[in-house]
């Protein structure tokens, strides 16, 4: 994982080829004929030199010239999103991987959808997340506790 100009991502250098490639996307096409780097094992053996050059070249560019350069020369990589990153994409949008629901806390909240789409019989949403305890003494219940041994736990601060 890198920090780059404006977020995170994840670059997946595998093998010399793509190291190579990289370096070229990154302007230090010297650094993949460096001894030190040129192959695998030898970036792995120089590990505490390599990562934080890797790591100020990384923070020059924003995620998305980064993904876009990086992915046409055919080196592994992605972004790492956040929440607004998530629900912002595209695809989760045109997949309806969202969905509102009433909240007795809130006027709705917005939940992720489930990803199994069933034209025949959709997924149905019932209930928001329950509150903290809100179905304590029924899932008790189902397990076999009576309401004294509940209210016994209750009120030796088990619950």
């Amino acid at each position: 994982m890198f920090e780059v100009a404006d977020g995170h991502m994840i670059l997946a250098v595998g093998n010399d080829g793509q190291f190579a490639k990289y370096c070229d996307v990154a302007g230090r096409p010297d650094l993949a004929r460096d001894p030190r780097f040129a192959r695998n094992a030898d970036r792995v053996r120089h590990r505490s030199v390599l990562v934080p050059l890797l790591a100020e070249i990384m923070r020059t560019r924003s995620r998305a010239d980064w993904l876009s350069a990086l992915e046409a020369a055919k080196v592994p990589c992605g972004p790492i999103n956040d929440l607004a990153d998530v629900f912002a994409d595209p695809q989760v949008q045109a997949r309806g991987m969202t969905v509102q629901m009433p909240h007795p806390q809130a006027d709705t909240v917005r939940l992720v959808a489930s990803p199994m789409k069933f034209s025949a019989t959709p997924v149905q949403y019932r209930r928001p997340p329950p509150l903290l305890g809100e179905h304590t003494d029924e899932v008790l219940a189902e397990v076999g506790l009576d309401v004294a041994e509940i209210e016994a736990l209750r009120a030796s601060g088990v619950l």
